[in-house]
C-alpha cells in the first residue's frame, strides 16, 4: 500500500508569525518535523506551502516540497493541492502531520498507519489521556470523545470533537492533529463546504463529522507540545536542545 507524507506549513500564522523557520539546534522548525516524518519511514515526505521561503528552506536541508496557492482556507485544502501537483497515481493513503510540532512521536504515526491498513477505514487521527484536568478548559487543546474507550490496540469511532469541556466525559482524550485520509475521502473532503460547525469551532475535522465521514481514533503514547506561541517555542527549544 503506497503511502505519502505531507506537511502543511505557512509563515503567516497569527500568533507567531514565521514559526516553521524559527531554528532548534541551528534547524528550522519545519526541517525538524520533516526528519521525523522520514525517520517514521511510511512512505515518501513533502512539504505544502504558500511561501517560497519554506521551499528554500526544506530543499537547503535535504527535503522535498511544494509550492501551493496563497487562497487555501485550511491545511487539509493545501495538502490535496499538493497531492494533485504530485501527480501519482498509486497513493492510498495520505498523512497530514502539523508543521509546528518537531517533538511529534514517529511511533504514534506509525500506530495511525498501521491501524488504517489494517481496518481500511476512511479517516484516521490519533489522541492521547488526558494527564492535566487544566486541560479540560484549555481552549487551545482539542479534546475528543470516543464510543469506545482508547487503548494502545483499539481504533474507537470520534463521536465529538471540542476545545473547552466543562463536563467530563467518559471516553474524552487530547487530540493531535495528525490525520491518515484514504485518497478518495480526501478528495471528497476537499469537496464539501466548510460546515457551521467548523467555522463556529475553528475545527476541521468537523466537516468530516458533519458529512458523514466516519473518523477513528488511534492511541499516541505522548501529546508532543505544538509551538502555537513565543513561549511554547522558547520550552520545546530549552527541552530540545537539552537532549542533544
Amino acid at each position: 500500500m503506497k503511502t505519502l507524507i505531507i506537511i502543511p506549513s505557512r509563515l503567516s500564522a497569527t500568533r507567531l508569525p514565521g514559526k516553521p523557520l524559527l531554528k532548534i539546534n541551528g534547524l528550522s522548525i519545519i526541517s525538524h518535523v520533516y526528519n521525523k516524518a522520514v525517520e517514521a519511514k511510511i512512505g515518501e515526505v513533502f512539504v505544502a506551502t504558500e511561501d517560497q521561503e519554506i521551499i528554500n528552506d526544506v530543499r537547503h536541508n535535504g527535503g522535498q516540497a511544494i509550492l501551493t496557492s496563497n487562497t487555501h482556507k485550511t491545511g487539509t485544502d493545501r495538502i490535496f493541492e499538493a497531492l494533485q501537483k504530485i501527480a501519482k497515481s498509486d497513493i492510498e493513503l495520505v498523512i497530514n502531520i502539523q508543521g509546528d510540532e518537531p517533538m511529534i512521536n514517529i511511533n504514534d504515526i506509525r500506530n495511525l498507519h498501521n491501524q488504517m491498513i489494517r481496518t481500511k477505514f476512511d479517516l484516521g487521527t490519533l489522541a492521547s489521556k488526558i494527564k492535566d484536568k487544566n486541560l479540560y478548559v484549555n481552549q487551545n487543546v482539542v479534546k475528543v470523545t470516543t464510543k469506545e474507550s482508547l487503548e494502545t490496540s483499539t481504533f474507537p469511532q470520534a463521536k465529538n470533537f471540542m476545545r473547552r469541556s466543562t463536563d467530563l466525559y467518559e471516553n474524552i482524550y487530547h487530540h493531535l492533529g495528525v490525520y491518515c485520509y484514504r485518497s478518495e475521502v480526501l478528495k471528497r473532503f476537499v469537496s464539501l463546504d466548510q460546515s457551521k460547525n467548523e467555522i463556529n469551532s475553528k475545527l476541521e475535522q468537523m466537516r468530516a463529522l458533519d458529512n458523514n465521514i466516519e473518523i477513528n481514533v488511534a492511541f499516541a503514547t505522548s501529546s508532543p507540545i505544538g509551538v502555537d506561541t513565543e513561549e511554547d517555542y522558547m520550552a520545546i527549544k530549552k527541552i530540545m536542545e537539552y537532549k542533544s
